[in-house]
């Protein structure tokens, strides 16, 4: 562990994308909470986006994958319930990823405009509160008529 900083660590985290949305880092999701270096091992804290999501195994097998390819295989991983995720803890790259991916990301709760990740119209209508995911819903735009994920507001 000599010379390794958490920095370089984060900076390998990067490339640990969430398994639900494969173009949004687990960092830029707001997931990945902490990275410590001690003398004996990487400790990596993290954060479910809802209590019991299974993501969470998938997640925690990745960080272990992406750290012993950087010879690092001292790695204790801790699964925090403090603070609770939500959805303001996406990064502005994250949303935008999340965008070009053809995913409405989450807009405020007070906020009911939500826009077409495909033409960018605000006509659009919710189809099922039940999405692909837990935490997502499924509209569509009523101008280009597409169907589109909408990440869910979780305050």
């Amino acid at each position: 562990m000599s010379g390794l900083t958490a920095r370089q660590v984060l900076a390998w985290l990067q490339a640990v994308k969430d398994p639900e949305i494969p173009v949004i880092s687990i960092q830029d999701l707001g997931v990945l909470q902490a990275v410590e270096i001690t003398n004996e091992q990487i400790v990596v804290k993290i954060i479910p986006t809802y209590s019991g999501c299974p993501a969470m195994y998938v997640i925690q097998d990745e960080i272990r994958q992406t750290l012993a390819e950087h010879g690092q295989h001292e790695v204790d991983i801790q699964l925090l319930n403090t603070p609770a995720w939500n959805t303001d803890m996406i990064t502005a790259r994250g949303r935008a990823a999340m965008k070009l991916y053809g995913i409405a990301p989450p807009i405020s709760a007070s906020d009911q405009v939500i826009q077409c990740p495909q033409c960018g119209s605000e006509k659009t209508t919710c189809i099922s509160q039940f999405g692909s995911t837990a935490c997502k819903a499924l509209y569509r735009c009523e101008s280009c008529l597409e169907p589109f994920d909408y990440f869910k507001c979780h305050a």
